[in-house]
């Protein structure tokens, strides 16, 4: 099966520690790369684990607090002092544009590069990119701001043809993609062979879900349903409920019982306030309601 992993670049919320920069998340899907969102750090943190950023042709800002994009002029202008040439699109909401912009016209800066915006529709979901192996949806957060979450599905791979049973049943080669597509076969006699004789089913497809900040939220559960990981942020510890109502995030037991409600297979913690060195006690407290949770480590691939 292809790689479809996600690298932690950052997991600390709001303010950066010596262990944890700010947030930002690596996708590859097939050697594809994706960023979401962009820190400061992120791109020390990509020279760290030697990713080559020419590879990177999307940036996905879920909001437009610091914490989440002051990272992406840093990582623009570097990508243009190594003379990228690659088109790179960004996503997210509208002021994005402008506020990149004016800092290229200030600094004098005309990019190497083609740079494309997409602006994010931060009040319903939608696909935001489609390039028919993988696509990503937008759906809105409720925040202080307007935030977007990203999902990252892969489409249904073909089925595989069983060569042995085509070659049996004289199937010709023309037909294998109409198998693939799950059609059956009708031989010159009008004898019909069922596709299940001649195939094999594909590996099923995986979807990764990328939460950013945002209180504690049922509407987003047909959004992320079923997903093979949910991150979703979990700034404060359960015994901090009314501070993360009050500063609209979520606490690491709601980030848990949705996880749990969505069916989800695994829950990814992340965007800790930097008041907690210790992330053991986050993570032991929201097993107890989604006992398959992880840590946002930094620097750590997972693999879906």
């Amino acid at each position: 099966m292809k790689e479809f992993s996600v690298t932690i670049l950052g997991s600390s919320a709001a303010i950066a520690t010596p262990e944890r920069n700010l947030t930002s998340h690596l996708v590859n899907h097939c050697d594809r790369l994706f960023l979401i969102d962009c820190g400061e750090g992120t791109q020390f943190r990509l020279r760290e684990l030697k990713v080559r950023t020419r590879k990177i042709k999307h940036i996905f800002i879920s909001h437009l607090h610091g914490d989440h994009f002051y990272g992406l002029i840093g990582l623009i202008s570097t990508m243009h002092l190594l003379r990228r040439t690659d088109e790179l699109t960004i996503y997210g909401p509208p002021l994005l544009k402008e506020i990149i912009q004016l800092q290229l016209e200030a600094s004098a800066t005309t990019l190497y590069y083609p740079l494309n915006f997409k602006e994010t529709n931060t009040l319903t979901e939608e696909v935001i990119y489609d390039d028919g192996k993988l696509t990503v949806s937008s759906f809105p957060l409720k925040h202080r701001i307007p935030t977007t979450g990203f999902f990252f599905k892969e489409k249904e791979m073909p089925k595989h043809i069983n060569k042995n049973a085509a070659d049996r049943y004289g199937v010709p080669i023309v037909y294998y993609n109409s198998l693939r597509r799950g059609s059956d076969f009708i031989n010159d006699d009008g004898e019909r062979v069922p596709n299940h004789l001649l195939t094999s089913p594909s590996e099923p497809s995986r979807s990764y879900a990328f939460c950013s900040d945002t209180i504690y939220d049922e509407d987003i559960i047909e959004s992320i349903r079923g997903c093979d990981l949910l991150y979703h942020e979990s700034t404060f510890g359960g015994d901090m409920h009314e501070a993360a109502m009050e500063k609209m995030h979520s606490t690491n037991i709601q980030a848990a019982t949705i996880a749990l409600k969505a069916q989800v297979k695994k829950l990814m913690l992340g965007h800790f306030s930097a008041r907690y060195d210790d992330l053991i006690p986050l993570l032991e407290e929201a097993r107890n309601t989604f006992s398959e949770t992880i840590i946002a480590e930094e620097g750590v691939t997972f693999y879906l």
